[in-house]
């Protein structure tokens, strides 16, 4: 068995994930934007709104003719008409006149506030009266007030939200630029394991990593491709790789990462020409037998077997390299939430331990509850809510601190 020759902490994996290249652009219809990643500052076409609109049903008025006005003397307008949804209003309004507004409609020429309808009363068909005074601006959005012309929108980057496309949608931009989908190749290999709707005779167990994987794999906004199965067999494992690299922008390859006599992911990385192996093991538990290396210009992960550490060593470092693809600047998936930790947890000096935890609601807010198990019992992360880092120069944490969880 030979060591793990090129050991890599966290900070030095990330520091080799921000150098990955982005992937070319293409340009989509606003519809199809849901969480695509924007290739280009966004700057707006023109005002939102371009008219002064109201904001509530009642009264356009100019405000100075409302000073003083109370239950007691109200001030009494002159009804010059009514400005009805999706109608230019172009007559401009006289002193001591008023016109009838819903929300959303166009505010008159020399009108600056909307009296709401609750405050007011009419007393024929040409009088209304005002019971309480409104300032200039009240109810009323102007002119630009939510995006100015030439503002910038959207930045490059941004992973676009519903709300997003809202705003783009209101200001008319209907095609966009963004990055292309990563595309990952999956590939699981191992003597024991079988398909998922196949029955295991003893000594073998079902595929669930491939599953798994897939799943993350579009979570993080990539398109997967699983491959197949193969043997732990040298020929079969690079036949594979080789598909891969042809047809995606990344190759993951669960199992055969380790040091045994029968992992032959290295030796198949090492077979390509123009291979470089950037990191051969990660000090973090559970996760240590993890292989990154750079085929060409394709990034290959070689993952642990067991489901628990390749989950985590997704979501720590895999998934980040795929948001690197795809051009992606803040990753909002990963936001944390503050915690107590509710019992004691032991560490080892010198690595990164990542803690399963659940999350129940207590008194003093939330509290993180250790979730202890092997890396291959993936029922420890169906239970989970999240993961806490323990740092490699901590010897633990105790009962009570604070802690952040990282939340799937």
């Amino acid at each position: 068995m030979k060591p793990f020759f090129q050991v890599k902490t966290s900070e030095e994996i990330h520091n080799i994930i921000k150098t990955l290249p982005r992937l070319t652009e293409e340009n989509i219809g606003v519809k199809d934007g849901l969480d695509r990643v924007l290739g280009k500052d966004i700057l707006s076409p023109e005002d939102l709104p371009h008219f002064p609109r109201a904001t509530m049903d009642g009264f356009a008025v100019r405000a100075k003719d409302t000073f003083g006005a109370s239950e007691a003397v109200p001030a009494l307008l002159t009804l010059a008409g009514e400005i009805g949804m999706g109608q230019e209003a172009r007559v401009p309004i006289e002193p001591g006149h008023c016109f009838r507004i819903a929300t959303g409609g166009m505010l008159p020429p020399g009108t600056d506030a909307v009296a709401m309808i609750e405050h007011s009363q009419q007393l024929d068909s040409k009088t209304i009266e005002i019971f309480k005074p409104v300032s200039p601006l009240d109810h009323v959005i102007q002119v630009g007030e939510d995006i100015k012309k030439a503002q910038p929108v959207l930045m490059a980057g941004q992973r676009l939200r519903p709300q997003d496309l809202g705003i783009l949608a209101g200001l008319g931009i209907i095609n966009l630029p963004v990055y292309c989908h990563p595309k990952a190749a999956i590939i699981s290999t191992g003597d024991e394991i079988v398909p998922v709707e196949n029955q295991p005779p003893p000594g073998f167990i079902r595929d669930m990593n491939s599953m798994t994987l897939q799943a993350l794999t579009i979570q993080a906004g990539a398109i997967p491709e699983f491959l197949g199965r193969t043997k732990d067999r040298f020929d079969e494992l690079k036949s594979l790789c080789q598909k891969g690299l042809d047809q995606n922008d990344m190759v993951l390859i669960s199992g055969g990462s380790s040091v045994g006599a029968r992992d032959y992911t290295l030796e198949v990385i090492h077979s390509f020409s123009g291979s470089e192996v950037l990191a051969h093991g990660i000090s973090i538990s559970p996760g240590k037998p993890t292989i990154l290396a750079r085929i060409g210009n394709k990034i290959l992960w070689g993952l642990p077997g067991h489901v628990v550490s390749a989950m985590i060593v997704f979501t720590l470092f895999v998934k980040p390299s795929l948001k690197q693809l795809e051009g992606e600047k803040i990753d909002r998936s990963l936001l944390g939430i503050q915690a107590r930790l509710n019992r004691n947890i032991a560490s080892a000096q010198g690595r990164e331990d990542y803690i399963r935890v659940s999350l129940q609601k207590g008194k003093q807010g939330w509290e993180a509850m250790p979730i202890l198990g092997k890396s291959g019992l993936i029922s420890t992360m169906v239970r989970a809510d999240g993961l806490i880092r323990i740092d490699q120069n901590c010897e633990g944490l105790e009962k009570g601190e604070w802690v952040e969880v990282m939340l799937f």
